[in-house]
């Protein structure tokens, strides 16, 4: 690889993958304060942000790794590391680090939402199981003669 081809492609920058990064973050954020609170409307909204957000930042990174492999590097997150390393010393180290660090945050951040979303799921299926007399901690009734019984009863439907 020669030196004027690691500097003709100028182009090279992970500062708009840091951008949608950084909104990809907040969009976690606001959607595990609304996972705790339980507000589906919120959350149906940030979903369908958050399609859009993703697509972008693939796209920002797949024109990163074009212009790192027709530059000669990896496209890879290594080769844009050598690049930098290349292209600007230690004066960019920082800057990459912190992008690599937020990276693992929205990481971490979709960790924490998807466990989150299956103590949801498993609270609601265990609700629809006891009412259902599907579980075996359906809830307890008291009956006519003071015992208890099932939450579950003959009848097969209700009356409106």
């Amino acid at each position: 690889m020669n030196t004027a081809n690691r500097n003709a492609i100028p182009q090279i920058s992970f500062e708009a993958d840091a951008n949608l990064v950084e909104a990809l973050i907040d969009d976690l954020q606001n959607e595990q304060k609304a996972l705790v609170k339980a507000d589906l409307n919120t959350i149906e909204q940030i979903i369908d942000k958050r399609v859009s957000l993703l697509q972008a930042l693939g796209e920002a990174a797949k024109q990163r790794y074009a212009a790192l492999s027709a530059a000669g590097f990896e496209a890879n997150e290594k080769g844009m590391a050598k690049w930098l390393e290349l292209r600007y010393g230690n004066v960019m180290d920082a800057a990459w680090a912190e992008f690599q660090k937020k990276l693992a945050q929205a990481k971490e951040l979709n960790r924490v939402n998807g466990i989150l979303i299956t103590k949801h799921f498993q609270r609601n299926q265990e609700k629809l199981d006891a009412i259902q007399g599907k579980s075996p901690n359906a809830m307890q009734f008291y009956g006519k003669n003071g015992q208890t019984h099932a939450g579950h009863s003959s009848r097969t439907s209700f009356a409106v």
